[in-house]
């Protein structure tokens, strides 16, 4: 019996709970020394109201439960590019018999590298203890996000006890970086005099009669293109993809070095620029790999096919800048996995001697090498100066303020 009472005690609040047992005892001894009808009354009444608050503190939402539901304007919505946001739909368990005027519910959603949001709603549930919340969250950035534990509290009809219950609802879901279509690269056209060794293919080269998989049908595509197996298996037009006659590949190369950037937005340049790039390359259909440089070096091999840029890009959500060291060392230990003849495509606000090593580094190894300059948004610092650096060493370059600028940069246009 003590070992029931001091858990009932450790549910509802210890001074409210102290206060209430004291009552319930005076009113027991008015009943043993005053007896009477009045004294037993009250008595019954304190009795009646003790067993309703334990009662209440033992179930309720003390064994609540709950599950989660995620919506979104795209197909996956565990999966949605930065800006976006979710509507999250939370359906509530709580067993037990006895009214509950309303409920306060609490969430707490997590990103990867730290950051917390708190949802806190009211919620009135139905007779058989059931109710449903719906709202939605802000706009979110790249990262990985989990919904921790649910709180979920509760007041008797008098407001005398207030009792909470935890459950665990699962919820997780990944936000991709910010990406920008990409119509054309100055360095794979021909006629630019920064044009690199892919140019020369890039344009010419032909379909061979290998088939390097499927792809959904674009208008246009000629009947012996169609992959009718594939169309009746999904129940919407497929066209084989075949495999090009080879290209020299392109490797990007983005800087995770925690003292390179002066602010979040500039490191979040230079993830949507990769992201970009890769869908660049996809579109493309260049083979393009990825290496970032954050604390810890991975490493994609250029490919063509989309399933291995998805992974590229997904490798880019929990990313946190938070490299050290030096870039040329890093590249040292992994240079195994550059293709030789690679073009090679640095992604960093770093400018002078780190970048000119990493140019040597990549020209030693017969790869040719550029520069995304990723300028910091805040600053007035246009890149002009170090851009007539690399010009006069041959190597091309570009700066970049903003993501909506990257295509007119890359284009060879003044972004406006």
């Amino acid at each position: 019996m003590r070992s029931y009472l001091s858990g009932v005690a450790a549910v509802l609040q210890p001074g409210k709970m102290a206060g209430i047992l004291a009552i319930w005892g005076i009113t027991l001894l008015y009943v043993l020394f005053q007896g009477g009808k009045t004294s037993f009354m009250l008595f019954i009444m304190v009795s009646v109201l003790v067993v309703y608050l334990v009662i209440g503190g033992v179930s309720g939402v003390r064994r609540a439960k709950g599950s989660r539901s995620l919506y979104s304007e795209q197909e996956k919505p565990d999966l949605l590019y930065a800006g976006g946001y979710l509507r999250v739909k939370l359906n509530v368990k709580i067993p037990g018999f006895l009214p509950l005027p309303y409920v306060v519910v609490r969430e707490i959603l997590k990103r990867h590298n730290g950051e917390s949001w708190v949802f806190e709603e009211s919620l009135v549930p139905s007779l058989r203890g059931d109710g449903e919340l719906t709202f939605q969250t802000p706009m979110l950035e790249r990262g990985s996000y989990t919904f921790e534990k649910t709180d979920i509290l509760s007041e008797d009809i008098f407001g005398l006890v207030e009792h909470k219950g935890t459950f665990m609802a699962e919820g997780q879901f990944r936000v991709l970086p910010r990406a920008v279509f990409i119509p054309r690269w100055q360095l794979y056209e021909r006629k630019s005099r920064l044009a690199g060794p892919q140019a020369s293919l890039l344009h010419s080269r032909r379909e061979t009669t290998q088939i390097n998989g499927v792809r959904d049908y674009v208008y246009g595509d000629r009947l012996t293109r169609i992959h009718w197996n594939a169309t009746a298996k999904t129940g919407s037009w497929k066209s084989k993809e075949f495999e090009h006659e080879s290209v020299p590949k392109t490797m990007l190369v983005l800087d995770g070095s925690a003292q390179a950037y002066a602010s979040s937005n500039q490191f979040e340049l230079a993830v949507s620029t990769a992201a970009s790039l890769l869908g660049f390359g996809i579109r493309e259909r260049i083979g393009i790999g990825l290496c970032s440089l954050d604390r810890d070096t991975r490493i994609f091999v250029p490919a063509e096919g989309t399933a291995e840029r998805q992974m590229m890009i997904q490798s880019l959500i929990d990313i946190n800048a938070e490299g050290t060291g030096s870039l040329v060392s890093k590249l040292d230990k992994s240079h195994r996995m550059f293709p030789k003849g690679a073009y090679v495509v640095l992604i960093s606000p770093q400018i002078g001697q780190p970048v000119l090593d990493v140019m040597r580094w990549a020209e030693s190894r017969g790869m040719t090498a550029s520069h995304i300059h990723v300028l910091n948004p805040a600053a007035n610092n246009r890149g002009g100066d170090w851009m007539n650096v690399l010009r006069s060493r041959g190597t091309a370059g570009y700066s970049v303020r903003s993501l909506q600028d990257l295509p007119a940069v890359l284009g060879g246009e003044q972004p406006s």
